[in-house]
């Protein structure tokens, strides 16, 4: 048993060692004071420098991260109430709904961006900042409401009718007494919607127009005519900062799991007391 138990971290070890061995390499020549990645020059922080002052990336910049935002808004508002509707249905309307909701997170990226395409073209919509707002709020919310709904069915079914007899309307009983319980899983949808609409690359090159361009889809245009040195600097912002947003999203739903756990012994021991 010692023998597989040590083999099976060697086998972790080395997947991990796989995976993250090409992102570590680009963090440390984000340094590298030689445009070449062939040859190490030094260490430097003048790719990071010029990062900040190139107009092109920082004007991608501020539109991936505009669009991120206003997606994940919109896609936790929409999906939120999708989530309430859903878990109020009776059970075979509700396995139904659920899976066309989940429909988009498993379809292939391109299928859903040339679908989108032909949807804007039949509509008339012009393509450009809009409909890459709107592409980015239809894939973000199934996540949202894969967020909201485990919470929902953890929440006391009686509490709203609670809220209402004690005289509350039935607007005050959602916002006061549901919104709090299932916020867990809001922040984490919002979480997971803005990561999701940061990395997205492929439903984004269907969806957007002239002029209106993502970090993606220039990065995709410079890997043609060569990749340069801000890029790395670029790159490895980005992973830092989605990694730390998975981090929030893994901590809120570890103490979210403690919480759950924790409170029918609390519940046991104040009975006990009683």
């Amino acid at each position: 048993m010692k023998f597989f138990k040590r083999l099976s971290y060697v086998y972790s070890v080395l997947i991990f060692l796989f995976l993250y061995a090409p992102i570590v390499v680009l963090i440390v020549y984000s340094f590298n004071s030689e445009k070449s990645r062939a040859k190490w020059g030094g260490l430097t922080l003048d790719w990071y420098r010029a990062l900040f002052s190139n107009s092109e990336i920082m004007r991608a910049l501020s539109t991936t991260v505009t669009i991120a935002l206003l997606s994940s808004v919109i896609a936790v508002v929409i999906g939120t109430m999708a989530a309430v509707g859903i878990y109020n249905m009776r059970r075979r309307s509700k396995m139904a709904v659920m899976s066309l909701a989940y429909l988009p997170m498993l379809n292939a990226d391109i299928v859903t961006g040339v679908s989108l395409l032909l949807i804007f073209s039949a509509l008339g919509l012009r393509l450009g900042y809009f409909t890459l707002l709107l592409a980015h709020v239809t894939f973000n919310i199934p996540y949202v409401i894969l967020s909201v709904m485990p919470k929902l069915k953890q929440l006391d079914p009686n509490l709203y009718e609670a809220a209402q007899d004690l005289g509350a309307p039935p607007a005050t009983a959602f916002f006061r007494v549901v919104m709090p319980e299932i916020s867990p899983g809001i922040v984490t949808g919002f979480l997971l919607a803005f990561t999701m609409s940061i990395d997205d690359f492929v439903i984004s090159f269907f969806t957007t127009g002239s002029g209106v361009s993502t970090l993606s889809i220039m990065i995709y245009s410079m890997a043609r005519r060569g990749i340069k040195p801000e890029i790395n600097a670029l790159s490895a912002i980005m992973f830092i900062v989605v990694l730390s947003l998975l981090l929030i999203i893994n901590l809120r739903s570890a103490n979210d799991a403690k919480r759950s756990d924790s409170r029918p012994v609390s519940a046991g021991a104040r009975a006990s007391s009683r």
